[in-house]
């Protein structure tokens, strides 16, 4: 856990892709489940947001 958290702290990829990897998968489960409308209603801008992070965090060192 330390490793990651220093990770995300001097901006390395991996730990940000696999925070990006988990906001993705998190807007999918949103976005399939149907009991809550509040979160059908925000898994288009979760499953964006962790799009557009992995498309920059790509770019990050290793």
């Amino acid at each position: 856990m330390t490793d990651f958290l220093s990770g995300l702290a001097r901006f390395r990829r991996g730990p940000w892709e696999m925070l990006a990897s988990c906001l993705i998968a998190l807007g999918v489960v949103m976005l399939m489940q149907p009991f809550f409308l509040w979160a059908f209603t925000w898994s288009f801008l979760v499953t964006l947001t962790g799009t557009v992070m992995f498309i920059v965090t790509s770019h990050f060192p290793e």
